[in-house]
């Protein structure tokens, strides 16, 4: 008896992480055809993808423990704000003028429109970025007020890499019939079949390789410092940054990076651009290879050649210890010395990216 409780002690908890990895929302490695031109790509080597750079999760001399320990029981203040954020509920449907239109919707999400195009990129309009909704880190309050009806109709989904804060499981549900083209990294293509998609649809990049959507629109995937992943198997799909020429105009739109040299390789081979749009947030010592501090994304609009630089990965999710507005208050501080010109938009307010920039400090006052 005493040896069937201890087995049931140890299998139960076996077989229910495995039910729960069942879910839909975890989404499918890559197989068959996709998983073969995996193989040739120079960034795969020995089972996984890897970065341009030595990349080790966690900053060394720093163990998991350490993180868990810190994460759960250290002191921080902050996190989120202690009211709900102040949000501009713009009619996204409406007349869109000539010049190229963007709207945030917090994080990394966010609708660039230009070139006649609808271009909508890692969208995530659930409450959390989890495979599940019951259970995970929540968005903060004011902010959930977009949803994909609200949404036109999208031209261009652009999907960064596979973490639940960029590639989420009920938005594209959602969005399966409402987006036309998805771009995407290398990999990414499996969930999305697996989840409804038609493969048709799907455009899957290698590092620096291109796709037209029209004669005078494309997009590149460029490298980024990161890691992928949505069950224990890490780096099965690529991670990417975007160059987005379209017409007279360039556009960076960066995904989650730690910072390195890649910045001024693109840079110097697309730059300058118009706007690059780079994650400021969701930082910490024990992690900085993989998402860059503050003082970092300033430097990297630099690299960049950037004329104007969009912060994102931040105002919506706590997903690290930080001050919930402490990535904003330092890019600025750092963008001021390096004379980078930075735009801070409301959620939700469309603006219009016409070199006439006035941004508002949103933020201050907020506790």
């Amino acid at each position: 008896m005493l040896l069937t409780l201890i087995l049931l002690i140890l299998v139960l908890p076996v077989i229910a992480t495995m039910l729960f990895m069942r879910q839909a929302s975890f989404g499918k490695l890559p197989s068959g055809k996709r998983l073969e031109r995996i193989h040739h790509s120079p960034q795969y080597r020995n089972g996984s993808f890897h970065n341009q750079s030595l990349t080790p999760p966690l900053t060394e001399g720093v163990s998991m423990l350490t993180v868990m320990r810190d994460f759960f029981f250290g002191k921080h203040e902050r996190k989120r704000p202690a009211e709900a954020l102040p949000v501009i509920t713009t009619d996204l449907k409406q007349p869109v003028p000539a010049l190229p239109q963007l709207t945030w919707f917090g994080h990394s999400s966010y609708l660039l429109q230009v070139n006649g195009l609808n271009i909508l990129v890692d969208p995530v309009f659930s409450q959390r970025t989890s495979p599940v909704q019951y259970a995970g880190t929540k968005a903060f309050a004011g902010v959930s007020v977009f949803t994909v009806a609200d949404l036109p109709q999208i031209d261009i989904l652009l999907l960064t890499h596979d973490h639940y804060d960029h590639l989420d499981y009920g938005t594209l549900l959602q969005l399966k019939d409402k987006a036309g083209t998805v771009v995407t990294s290398l990999g990414v293509g499996a969930h999305l079949e697996y989840w409804g998609i038609p493969a048709a649809k799907i455009r899957e990049l290698d590092w620096w390789d291109t796709t037209a959507i029209n004669d005078t629109t494309r997009f590149t995937a460029t490298p980024a410092r990161h890691f992928s992943g949505r069950g224990f198997k890490r780096n099965q799909t690529l991670w990417s940054s975007f160059v987005l020429e379209a017409g007279d105009y360039r556009f960076y739109l960066g995904g989650d990076s730690g910072y390195d040299s890649h910045f001024k390789a693109i840079g110097e081979r697309f730059g300058p651009f118009d706007l690059a749009i780079l994650e400021d947030g969701q930082y910490n010592p024990y992690w900085a290879h993989i998402h860059m501090m503050p003082e970092e994304t300033a430097q990297a609009a630099v690299d960049l050649h950037a004329r104007v630089l969009f912060p994102v990965h931040w105002g919506k999710f706590a997903l690290a210890t930080h001050p919930w507005d402490d990535s904003i208050r330092r890019v600025l501080k750092r963008a001021d010395t390096l004379k980078v010109k930075v735009i801070t938009p409301q959620i939700g307010e469309r603006i219009s990216l016409d070199g006439q920039y006035h941004s508002r400090h949103w933020w201050e006052g907020l506790a």
